[in-house]
């Protein structure tokens, strides 16, 4: 692997958020400043921090990336779930983009436990 770019869980995890601006393109004008703001602020810290993670040089320094990248998922989906709760969007919108976070957090929880491991 020669760069973040190779990694499937960054590829992944880009198509999240390339899925999620599109998304939150339907959530109402009023929300532009809050609740969407905050969504794509999460989305697109996800595979932000795989690759600054990746980036560094230490094996600890890269897992604690990945976490924060995990934490940010787990923030994202907890908005799109309060958006479906205020009814702006409907649980078939979210489809694709459950199944796919869902994806998303088994790939960062395995690369995460391989780092520890092999510390």
């Amino acid at each position: 692997m020669t760069s973040f770019r190779d990694l499937i869980v960054w590829k992944k995890s880009m198509l999240l958020v390339t899925t999620i601006y599109k998304l939150t393109n339907k959530l109402p004008e009023e929300e532009k400043f809050g609740l969407v703001s905050q969504i794509k602020r999460s989305a697109v810290s996800i595979p932000s921090n795989i690759a600054e993670g990746y980036g560094r040089n230490y094996r600890k320094d890269y897992s604690g990336f990945l976490q924060i990248s995990r934490g940010s998922l787990y923030e994202c989906q907890t908005q799109l779930e309060i958006a479906q709760n205020l009814s702006f969007l409907k649980s078939e919108d979210l489809n694709e983009i459950k199944n796919l976070s869902i994806e998303v957090e088994k790939m960062l929880n395995s690369l995460i436990k391989r780092l520890e491991q092999s510390a």
